[in-house]
């Protein structure tokens, strides 16, 4: 492994320097080639696609990791606003969803029952990693009770611990490595503004431009998505700033309202749309991450099987 790069919070783990005991447990002896972002593991991929880019490596490994259950994970993400005007105020993270979901309903984006329609076909595919039983019918699921007003529990990502990794490699050292390789075509981030009142947040401008820089404008051949959905109501927001269509299988892994490691699941995304690469059920797929507070920073990668 020419290069690694990790994905994770200190504010998490509640100490500084967190990720150096994963460095311990990768084994640093003799010295690696190492870097890290304080975000999830999307984003270190990023970077050390950057550097098989620069022909300095030719492989290296991507991991992410987080133990939301350690603290009040909806207190934690409130540290990512704006550390003068929001943060003091601490609104924590589901609750910001919530607004954005009640901006979206009100204003007729979206209904409810296309929110538990999320929900539902989550549960077709995958257990949750929490207590939250599946149901049956849409139905069902609009007669359980508020977590947050216009949120139920179907509509919110579990509290998850975990990890996942990722070995990148470039040219014929893919080829050695895996008879089908998964090779990424495009791969785009764009963030927007910290200032939750200077946003629509019914709409996700920074997915749209990722998108569109990492498909070439062609998001109509993607076969699969991997969106990374925290929340049900944010799924119908992905979904149309990607801009895909009806044939799309989104999320047959059952997403982020399965299973929700902070700071590795969107890495997981693109590694479960990977996957369908590998086995050959797929030929263009897409992968989705996102950061911050209510869609602010999104990262779109498109994976190919040549």
């Amino acid at each position: 492994i020419g290069f690694w790069c990790s994905g994770s919070c200190d504010y998490l783990a509640g100490r500084a320097f967190s990720f150096i005991s994963a460095i311990d447990s990768i084994g640093a002896v003799p010295p690696i080639n190492e870097s890290h972002v304080e975000m999830d593991a999307a984003w270190a991929l990023y970077e050390a696609y950057i550097k098989l880019l620069t022909g300095e490596v030719d492989t290296a490994l991507v991991y992410g990791f987080g133990k939301s259950s350690a603290g009040t994970l909806r207190r934690v993400l409130s540290l990512q606003t704006d550390p003068y005007t929001v943060a003091p105020l601490w609104p924590d993270s589901v609750s910001m969803a919530g607004l954005q979901a009640r901006f979206g309903l009100d204003s007729g984006k979206w209904t409810a029952e296309q929110m538990a329609q999320v929900a539902l076909d989550s549960f077709a595919v995958s257990e949750r990693t929490d207590s939250e039983k599946p149901a049956k019918s849409i139905d069902e699921l609009l007669a359980r009770p508020y977590f947050a007003d216009p949120l139920r529990r179907h509509d919110i990502a579990p509290i998850t611990d975990g990890a996942s990794a990722i070995v990148l490699a470039a040219g014929d050292k893919a080829r050695e490595l895996r008879e089908n390789p998964a090779w990424i075509t495009g791969i785009e981030h764009r963030i927007e503004t910290p200032v939750l009142g200077a946003r629509d947040l019914t709409t996700s401008p920074s997915t749209q431009a990722s998108a569109k820089a990492a498909t070439g404008g062609d998001a109509g051949s993607i076969e699969i998505a991997e969106i990374y959905a925290p929340f049900t109501h944010q799924q119908l927001i992905l979904t149309e700033a990607i801009g895909l269509p009806s044939s799309t299988k989104i999320n047959p892994s059952g997403g982020a309202l399965a299973a929700n490691p902070m700071f590795s699941a969107g890495l997981e995304r693109i590694g479960f749309a990977a996957q369908h690469i590998f086995d050959g059920s797929a030929n263009r797929v897409l992968a989705h991450a996102t950061s911050g507070p209510a869609l602010q920073q999104n990262l779109v990668a498109v994976l190919e099987g040549k």
